[in-house]
C-alpha cells in the first residue's frame, strides 16, 4: 500500500490535470490540503460510498467552495459513483463536477458552496442538527445519532462576515462535535493578505469560546494527533489552525497567488510531476493508490455495524425509531392533509380580524403539535415576529451553553439574520429537522444570499417575515420594505407568499410544509386585518396562489389584484364602486403561475383588459398581470416616518384611490 505522501499526492496530480482541460478552476486550496484531506479520511471519516446518504455518516463540508476539485478527487479515490470521465469534464456543462461544489450533482456532495462562509455557517447547521436528533432520539445507551462535522476552509471564509454571526454562535452551543481545519496559507486571489486580513484568529475562535491548536499543515503525524484532540473535546467546536503552502507540490508556482485561481500550465505541472515523483500519465491512478484510498469495505462495516444498533433500537423503542425513520426521510405524518385541513376550517370559523404576524402564530399552534421535526427560532424578534408557539420548547434559555437543552425546538439566534438562514440550510440538508426562522422584512436583504442558496439547492428551508410594508409605520424607511417583496419573486425557485387574513397564513403555512422541492418565504403585517369571507372552493383555491375572493354577475368591468394587508382595500372598493368589480387575491404569484392556463384564464380573463394591481410595494412586477392599459397602486420612493394610517394616506393606498382608479381604467 502506497505511503500518506504518495496518497496525498493523488489529489494533488488529479486536481492539476482536471483543472487544466477547461483551463480553469482552482488548484492551490486543494493541493495545499491534500495532507489534511489524507489524514482525515483515511483515518476519521465515518462514512460508505456505496451508500452515500447513511443517516449516521460523518458530513464533509468544503467551506472554501473554490477548492472543489478536493472533494471531488477524495470522493472518487474512496469508491464513490464519481468515475476519471467526471472528473475530466470538469466545469463541463451538466457534470457531476461544476466549478463549486453543487449539492444533488455528485454523490457526497453535501451542500453548495461557492459564496465564501456560508459553509461553515452550513456546517454549523449540520452539527447542530446531529446535537438536536442525538437529544431527541438517542435512549437507554441507544445512541442511533452519533457523527461529527468536519469543515475545510479558508481565509476568505474568515474574512466574510457570515463567519463570525455562525462560529460565535457555535461557541454559545457547544457543538463540540463541529470540527474545522483552517487552510492558513496567506495567499487570496489579490496576492499576500498579509496587506488585508491581519487578524489573530486562534485568539478569535478562542474568544468564541472554540477549542483551539496550530499545527504543520502538511505533517500527517500532526494532523492525525489533532484531529484526536479536536473528537476528545467534546464541549465545545474545534478549529484546528493549519500552516500550508498553497498549491504545495508546485515548484514554480506554489506558495504564490497565481497558484490560487489558475490552471498550472502544462509546463509547471511537467515540472510538478517531476517535483513530486508522480510518474504517471494524466488520470492515472495506480491500483497501490487506489488500494490505500478504498472506503468501501470500511463504510460497509460501518453502516452495518449502525444497522445491527438501528435494531436493537427498534426492538426497544419502536415508535421512536418509527419517527426516526419518517423524519429522515422526509415524509410527512400519514394524516397530514386531513389534520391540517381541519385546523385552517377552525381558523375560519375564528374568523379573527388580527395581523397577520398574530395569525401566523395561530397557525404555528394549530400545526406544531403533529410536526415534532419543528426546529424553530428568530433572529432576536421572537416578541414582533411571534414565532414562539405553545409547542416551542427553548434550546437556549440566557443561560449559556451548560444550560442548553438540545431536546427543544426552538432558538434564539441573537442578531445573526445572515447567520441564521445558513444554520437553517445546514440543519435542512442534515435531515431530520424542518426549520423556520424569522426577522423582520427588511432584514432579507442581510439574509439574502443564504436565501437564493436555499433556493438553487431545492431545499426546504422556511423564511418567517413580519413588518411587511410602510405598514410598519413610526420606524420609518429604514425599516419600511419597499422592494423586498418583488425582488424575494425574482429568486427562481423560492415560494413567496404575502397573506392578507388568517386563513391565508394558516394555508400559507401548510404549503411550506408540505413544499418538498425548494424553499418558501412567508410575509406578514405588522397592523391588524380584517377576516375576509370564503366559501369552501375559495379556501381550497388559496393553495393555487391566486384566486377570486370577490366577484359579480357576468364578467366583471374590471378586476383589481391585491396582497396581503391592500386585500381588505380592493373589498371596500369594490363594494361602493358603481362598477362591476372582481376582487382577486394573489398572495403567492409564484402558485398561482404554476397553475393550468385554463385556471388562469379563469381567474384573470384576457377579455378583461381594465385591471387594476394594489400592493403596497414597488410596483414593477404587477404590471405583467395589469397590462399597457391597467394601473398600479403602490410604491416608487422609499416610506416616511410617521403612524401607518397617515403612511397609507399620504402614498395613495386608500379604498378612495381604489375606487378612483377603478374609474379611470373601465
Amino acid at each position: 500500500m502506497s505511503d500518506r505522501a504518495t496518497l496525498a499526492n493523488a489529489i494533488r496530480a488529479l486536481t492539476m490535470d482536471s483543472i487544466q482541460i477547461p483551463n480553469s478552476g482552482h488548484p492551490g486550496a486543494p493541493m495545499g490540503m491534500a495532507d489534511i484531506a489524507e489524514v482525515l479520511y483515511n483515518d476519521f471519516m465515518k462514512h460508505n460510498p456505496t451508500n452515500p446518504n447513511w443517516a449516521d455518516r460523518d458530513r464533509f463540508i468544503m467551506s472554501n467552495g473554490h477548492g472543489s476539485m478536493l472533494p471531488y478527487s477524495v470522493l472518487h479515490l474512496t469508491g464513490y459513483e464519481l468515475g476519471i470521465e467526471d472528473l475530466k469534464a470538469f466545469r463541463k456543462l451538466h457534470s457531476k463536477t461544476p466549478g463549486h461544489p453543487e449539492y444533488g450533482y455528485a454523490p457526497g456532495i453535501e451542500t453548495t458552496t461557492g459564496p465564501l462562509g456560508q459553509g461553515i455557517a452550513n456546517a454549523v447547521g449540520f452539527a447542530l442538527a446531529e446535537k438536536v436528533m442525538a437529544a431527541q432520539f438517542n435512549k437507554g445507551g441507544h445512541e442511533i445519532v452519533d457523527h461529527n462535522t468536519y469543515v475545510f476552509l479558508g481565509d476568505g471564509c474568515l474574512m466574510e462576515g457570515i463567519s463570525h454571526e455562525a462560529c460565535s454562535l457555535a461557541g454559545s452551543f457547544g457543538l463540540g462535535k463541529l470540527i474545522c481545519f483552517y487552510d492558513d496559507n496567506n495567499i487570496s486571489i489579490d496576492g499576500n493578505v498579509d496587506g488585508w486580513f491581519v487578524d489573530d484568529t486562534p485568539a478569535r475562535f478562542e474568544a468564541y469560546n472554540w477549542h483551539v491548536q496550530s499545527i504543520d499543515g502538511h505533517d500527517p503525524e500532526a494532523i492525525k494527533k489533532a484531529t484526536e484532540a479536536a473528537i476528545a473535546e467534546t464541549g465545545k467546536p474545534s478549529m484546528i489552525c493549519c500552516k500550508t503552502v498553497i498549491g504545495k507540490g508546485a515548484p514554480n508556482k506554489g506558495g504564490g497567488h497565481h497558484v490560487h485561481g489558475e490552471a498550472l500550465g502544462a509546463d509547471e505541472i511537467a515540472a510538478t510531476r517531476e517535483h513530486l515523483g508522480w510518474n504517471h500519465e494524466p488520470f492515472l491512478i495506480p491500483e497501490d493508490v487506489y488500494a490505500g484510498w478504498n472506503a468501501k469495505e470500511a463504510g460497509n462495516a460501518s453502516e452495518n455495524a449502525w444497522n445491527e444498533k438501528f435494531v436493537a433500537y427498534k426492538a426497544a423503542y419502536p415508535a421512536e425509531s418509527a419517527e426516526f425513520e419518517r423524519r429522515m426521510a422526509g415524509d410527512l405524518p400519514a394524516d397530514w392533509k386531513n389534520f391540517a385541513n381541519k385546523k385552517i376550517a377552525e381558523i375560519n370559523e375564528a374568523a379573527p380580524t388580527q395581523a397577520t404576524r398574530i395569525s401566523s402564530k395561530m397557525a404555528l399552534n394549530a400545526f406544531s403539535p403533529a410536526l415534532p421535526e419543528f426546529l424553530g427560532g428568530s433572529a432576536d424578534l421572537t416578541p414582533s415576529n411571534n414565532t414562539f408557539s405553545e409547542s416551542s420548547i427553548k434550546l437556549n434559555d440566557n443561560n449559556g451553553s451548560d444550560a442548553m437543552n438540545f431536546a427543544g425546538n426552538y432558538i434564539s439566534y441573537g442578531v445573526r439574520e445572515f447567520g441564521m438562514s445558513a444554520i437553517m440550510n445546514g440543519v435542512t440538508l442534515h435531515g431530520g429537522l424542518l426549520p423556520y426562522g424569522a426577522t423582520f422584512l427588511m432584514f432579507s436583504e442581510y439574509a439574502r444570499n443564504a436565501l437564493r442558496m436555499a433556493a438553487l439547492m431545492k431545499i426546504q428551508t422556511i423564511f418567517v417575515y413580519t413588518h411587511d410594508s410602510i405598514g410598519l409605520g413610526e420606524d420609518g424607511p429604514t425599516h419600511q420594505a419597499v422592494e423586498q417583496i418583488p425582488t424575494l419573486r425574482m429568486i427562481p425557485n423560492m415560494a413567496v407568499w404575502r397573506t392578507c387574513d388568517a386563513v391565508e397564513t394558516a394555508v400559507s403555512w401548510k404549503v411550506a410544509i408540505e413544499r418538498k422541492t425548494g424553499p418558501s418565504t412567508l410575509i406578514y403585517s405588522r397592523q391588524n386585518l380584517a377576516h375576509q369571507t370564503r366559501n369552501a372552493e375559495q379556501i381550497i383555491n388559496i393553495e393555487k396562489g391566486g384566486y377570486i375572493l370577490v366577484d359579480t354577475d357576468g364578467m366583471p368591468d374590471v378586476i383589481v389584484i391585491a396582497t396581503g394587508s391592500e386585500v381588505d382595500l380592493a373589498v371596500k372598493a369594490a363594494v361602493v364602486s358603481d362598477k362591476k368589480v372582481r376582487v382577486v387575491s394573489m398572495p403567492s404569484v409564484d402558485a398561482y403561475e404554476a397553475q393550468s392556463d385554463e385556471y388562469k384564464e379563469s381567474v384573470l380573463p384576457t377579455a378583461v383588459t381594465a385591471r387594476v394591481a394594489v400592493e403596497a410595494a414597488i410596483m414593477d412586477g404587477w404590471w405583467k398581470y395589469v397590462g399597457l392599459q391597467g394601473k398600479v397602486i403602490g410604491m416608487s420612493t422609499f416610506g416616511e416616518s410617521a403612524p401607518a394610517p397617515e403612511l397609507f394616506e399620504y402614498f395613495g393606498i386608500t379604498v378612495d384611490n381604489v375606487v378612483k382608479t377603478i374609474n379611470e381604467v373601465a
